[in-house]
């Protein structure tokens, strides 16, 4: 064999090397994104325009918040169900506290993000502490805050109910930095801080190792069920952060606004390559399965197909996408 084949063969292999199989999720993840933007603007002439993908990316970053926090629980096995109601009662009393006005934002912005670090904390604790099965405790959350939201705010009809988010806030999400929504460009700090504490800490290191055998990072000096409680935290976090964003956004809340991200959220991650049995993945294929998934949905819009109709479209894409990267695990 002659140096350049030599060369050309060993090339090969550290390429081969080096394009795990995390990697080679996100690549298919990141290609179904392009794949339904290229598609999209076959049908439609203008659905792969600027303006059309900038639309996508701003409702992509919605649901790419709350995944973020989807992505950490189910990293290490876990769900989070309780994400809608997690989300709307930290927009209500974002709106509520603030009561419109720009001095009072920050308290406002505390308390929301409070609201859902605590309520995060509850769900990490019984899960980790008290062995309450992630399903079960999720759930029941989502179905304590929901009445608690409802009760409090009498479905939405209480005096403060009608506040606006603070125009400052309003005008942040809503202004461009360098010809970008700063909505993207908070999305991109996320991708940025989330991408870099999975694969490049200490604590991301913990992560992947209780994900893939709890007592074998336990028996390591892994505290996994530390791990476990503050990864609930930050889904609460980031479910409050999309509840915020999402009321500066539109201007007030409303009910059920938190509804769509649940399945949303978990799709993202699944299509971006997320195991469900955790210890695999990356939030950037989440961040592509965002764009994948709300994409297709516009497409699908775009095509007046009913709802009935999307359901079962992009069910079955994940259903695809599962059973493909299910072969690949057993492969």
């Amino acid at each position: 064999m002659s140096e350049g084949a030599s060369a050309l063969t060993s090339g090969f292999a550290r390429a081969q090397g080096a394009l795990t199989q995390d990697r080679r999720r996100t690549l298919v993840a990141f290609g179904a994104a392009a794949l339904v933007f290229v598609v999209g603007g076959f049908l439609h002439s203008g659905f792969a325009s600027a303006g059309s993908i900038k639309a996508i990316l701003i409702v992509a970053s919605f649901v790419g918040f709350v995944a973020a926090g989807q992505t950490f629980v189910i990293l290490v096995g876990g769900i989070d169900l309780s994400v809608p109601w997690v989300l709307n009662g930290a927009g209500i009393l974002f709106a509520t506290a603030s009561l419109g006005r720009n001095d009072r934002a920050a308290l406002a912005l505390v308390l929301a993000l409070g609201l859902g670090l605590a309520i995060g904390f509850v769900n990490g604790f019984c899960v980790s502490y008290l062995a309450v099965p992630a399903v079960v405790m999720t759930l029941a959350m989502n179905g304590i805050m929901e009445g608690l939201t409802l009760g409090r705010t009498k479905g939405l009809t209480c005096g403060s109910c009608a506040s606006y988010a603070p125009r400052l806030l309003q005008d942040a999400v809503h202004k461009s930095i360098a010809g970008v929504p700063a909505e993207l460009v908070l999305w991109f700090g996320v991708i940025v801080a989330a991408t870099f504490g999975l694969s490049f800490t200490t604590f991301g290191r913990k992560v992947y190792a209780s994900g893939n055998n709890a007592t074998a990072a336990f028996l390591a000096g892994v505290n996994v069920r530390l791990v476990t409680l503050t990864l609930y935290m930050l889904s609460g976090l980031f479910a409050a952060l999309a509840g915020i964003v999402l009321v500066s956004y539109s201007g007030q809340p409303t009910l059920g606004m938190g509804d769509p991200f649940l399945f949303q959220s978990i799709a993202a991650a699944v299509i971006g390559g997320i195991s469900i049995l955790g210890g695999r993945g990356s939030y950037l294929g989440t961040v592509a399965g965002a764009v994948s998934l709300v994409g297709l949905i516009s497409l699908l819009q775009a095509q007046n197909m009913r709802e009935y109709g999307r359901c079962i479209v992009y069910g079955g894409a994940i259903l695809v996408v599962l059973v493909h990267f299910g072969r690949e695990e057993q492969a």
